[in-house]
C-alpha cells in the first residue's frame, strides 16, 4: 500500500474515530472556482460546485454509522486498495481494487470494510453542496461526543441531531421516511432549539467558512 502519510500531504484532511474513516478532500476549491465560472456564463451548473473528489481511508472493521441516502446527489465509490462491502437498497456488494459503484440520487446506502487491512477508495460526489462540511462537521461531532464520554453518552444528544439534519438537508435524509414529512418536522425544531441557545456545542463543531 502507497504511504498513507504522503497520500494526505497538501489537502484538508478529515478524521471520523467513531466510523474509522480518515479523508482527503483535493482540490475543492479549483472544482467551486470552475462552477462558478460555468454560472456566470449561464451555465446549468451550479454555483456551489459541480463535483467534489475526495478519497477515503476505512479502518478495518471501519464502517459508515447508519444507512442513509442523498436526496441530490450521486456517489461512485472505486476501490484501489483493501476491500469494501456495500448495501445499496438492501442489495449488498463486495467491491475489490479496480472496481466502482455508482450510488443514484435517494438510494439508500451504508459501507463497510471487511478486510484485513485498510481500504482505500476514491469518491466522486455531484454535485457538491455541502458535503465537504457534512463530513468534517460529522467528524467532529464523533470527536467531541468521544471527549465527553465519560459525564454523556458517546452520542449527540438529539437536538443536535436536529440541528445537522437540518443544515445539510439537501445533502443526506434519513432511509425509509418521507422527506418532505421530515422536513417539516426538522425545520421548526432546529429554528426553536436556535432560538433557544442550545445550539452553542454543535456551533463549535461547524467548520469556520
Amino acid at each position: 500500500m502507497r504511504d498513507e502519510a504522503t497520500a494526505l500531504l497538501g489537502g484538508r484532511v478529515i478524521e471520523n474515530p467513531v466510523s474509522g474513516e480518515r479523508i482527503l478532500i483535493r482540490d475543492k476549491a479549483a472544482h467551486e472556482k470552475a462552477a462558478h465560472e460555468k454560472a456566470a456564463h449561464g451555465n446549468t451548473a451550479k454555483a456551489d460546485g459541480a463535483l467534489l473528489a475526495w478519497e477515503l481511508f476505512l479502518a478495518p472493521g471501519g464502517r459508515v454509522p447508519s444507512s442513509h441516502a442523498h436526496p441530490e446527489q450521486t456517489e461512485r465509490f472505486t476501490v484501489t486498495e483493501g476491500v469494501m462491502r456495500f448495501r445499496v437498497n438492501g442489495r449488498r456488494t463486495t467491491l475489490r481494487p479496480g472496481q466502482s459503484i455508482l450510488v443514484t440520487a435517494g438510494q439508500v446506502h451504508s459501507f463497510a470494510n471487511p478486510g484485513p487491512r485498510t481500504a482505500h477508495v476514491l469518491v466522486e460526489t455531484r454535485p457538491a453542496l455541502g458535503m465537504a462540511d457534512l463530513l468534517e462537521t460529522a467528524a467532529a461531532m464523533a470527536s467531541g461526543t468521544l471527549r465527553s464520554a465519560r459525564l454523556l453518552p458517546s452520542v449527540p444528544r438529539p437536538h443536535e441531531l436536529i440541528l445537522f439534519m437540518r443544515d445539510f438537508e439537501r445533502e443526506v435524509r434519513a432511509p425509509y421516511l418521507p422527506a418532505a414529512a421530515v422536513r417539516a418536522v426538522i425545520r421548526p425544531l432546529a429554528w426553536l432549539i436556535r432560538r433557544c441557545g442550545l445550539d452553542a456545542r454543535y456551533r463549535r463543531w461547524r467548520p469556520a467558512r
